[in-house]
């Protein structure tokens, strides 16, 4: 449990983790103003069992619960905020980072990983983290740090009944231990069910035409709805699997309110403890058992939160290309390569292939599916860097230069296209969003190589 906090806090960066932590010292603060209630009580029952109730009794236990309010209210209001401010700024400064960080991936990332993993990461992991992570995360911190203040300020009290106190939360917390193994065993095929859930809606919306056009709505319906079951499944294994725990660590800390409350009766009717104490330990009973629940019914969602956070930290840790290249400004635009290798792991799709395309000229790479022709396009774009032999532009290898600038380079029309919900405008100059109306609709002059690879279809 504590491993899955610290990870959290490591993975949210310096400036908020700050606010959790400012938000976890907060919420201490609430935990002593909402234990305030206790002295508040206690006024009011000091003066029941003198005998006589007196206005300024009453004033007291007033103020000392107006007190409470005020200052519990303030400062959850406060927590709150920096605990929402930290979860949105942390979720929306990682998107943006695995953003740029996958501009530069090999594509043989995104051919090992599927566009519905790459997709889950960036929205159902990340809002995971940005709503639930944040969220279980302060509760669980709050609840234990709650349960503990008490047993603390028990001791001033009565020592027998905080020792039943913290042999009940040391309860509590083994039978939390059992529970965050079991959902160790599920957290990760809770994420790669929801993973193959959206590569499959994505597959089968995408594919529509080709799905209507081929008569293939049966298989592709059949693979989508296995994907929906296989999803509904792990989400009731989860529900199974955490109840009876939820239950077990629920009833321990029940079983420690009822030890506290019977311990305190029985003191009491033996004359070792005072009235005025064992009214103070009943109500410290219950509300130990609300933090208890707390902590105890949010902390089985932690492994969802430690798998999360590893998936997205895995985009992140993944090597990128070496981009670290010049701002060069080819002399021509001339596409070379020499004796270029490549392969897709063990089996080899590009060998030694040598070829020239001189600028302003228009040059057509044909051949059966599965040849080698998106693979070639790719190599000379350098989505992907060659195994031997080398790719120039310019004369220029081009890893001398920056990726940026080769990017600069290029224009691209790929196989499958994807329209942003925008104007044809603003799509046209999504790379250059600073081009004039006149430059989106002007004909480009031919100064560069251009290709288009399309694959070969039959009916």
């Amino acid at each position: 449990m504590v491993k899955t906090i610290q990870r959290f806090f490591a993975f949210c960066g310096e400036e908020n983790r700050h606010k959790f932590r400012l938000s976890i010292v907060l919420g201490v603060l609430q935990a002593i103003f909402e234990a305030l209630k206790i002295p508040a009580i206690a006024c009011m029952a000091r003066a029941l069992l003198r005998g006589s109730v007196e206005t300024k009794d009453i004033l007291l236990s007033l103020g000392i619960m107006l007190l409470s309010i005020l200052g519990s209210g303030l400062i959850k209001a406060k927590s709150t905020m920096l605990q929402t401010e930290a979860g949105y700024d942390t979720c929306a400064k990682k998107r943006v980072e695995i953003a740029e960080h996958m501009r530069y991936l090999p594509m043989g990332y995104f051919n090992e990983n599927s566009l519905g993993q790459i997709t889950s990461v960036t929205t159902n992991v990340m809002e995971n983290l940005e709503n639930v992570a944040t969220r279980v995360v302060m509760l669980v911190c709050e609840g234990l740090l709650t349960t503990s203040l008490i047993i603390v300020m028990l001791f001033f009290f009565d020592w027998r009944i905080a020792l039943v106190l913290l042999a009940g939360f040391a309860l509590f917390l083994l039978e939390n231990t059992f529970l965050q193994k079991a959902a160790g065993k599920l957290a990760g095929k809770k994420i790669k069910a929801d993973e193959k859930l959206v590569e499959k809606v994505l597959e089968y919306l995408q594919g529509m035409a080709e799905v209507k056009a081929y008569h293939l709505t049966g298989a592709k319906s059949r693979e989508l709805n296995d994907a929906i079951s296989a999803n509904a499944q792990i989400n009731t294994d989860m529900e199974v699997t955490f109840i009876p725990r939820l239950t077990a660590q629920n009833f321990i800390a029940k079983l420690t309110g009822v030890a506290m409350v019977g311990f305190s009766c029985a003191f009491f009717c033996a004359g070792s403890m005072d009235a005025l104490t064992a009214v103070v330990m009943v109500i410290s009973a219950f509300i130990v058992y609300a933090s208890l629940e707390t902590a105890g019914n949010y902390s089985a969602l932690l492994r969802v939160v430690d798998v999360s956070v590893n998936r997205a930290q895995e985009i992140l840790d993944t090597p990128q290309m070496d981009i670290s290249g010049e701002v060069i400004e080819p002399e021509t635009r001339e596409l070379c390569t020499d004796a270029v290798e490549f392969s897709y792991e063990k089996r080899k799709v590009i060998d030694g292939i040598s070829l020239q395309i001189p600028e302003k000229t228009t040059t057509a790479i044909v051949g059966p599916s599965g040849g080698g022709k998106t693979t070639l396009v790719n190599l000379l774009a350098r989505f992907w860097d060659v195994d031997a032999g080398s790719v120039a532009l310019g004369r220029r290898n081009v890893k001398d230069y920056d990726m940026d600038s080769l990017m600069a380079n290029f224009s691209f029309v790929f196989q499958n296209v994807y329209l942003f919900h925008d104007t044809i405008a603003n799509n046209i100059r999504f790379g250059r969003p600073e081009a004039s109306m006149d430059a989106v609709i002007s004909k480009p002059a031919a100064t560069t190589s251009s290709w288009r690879c399309r694959r070969a279809t039959t009916r």
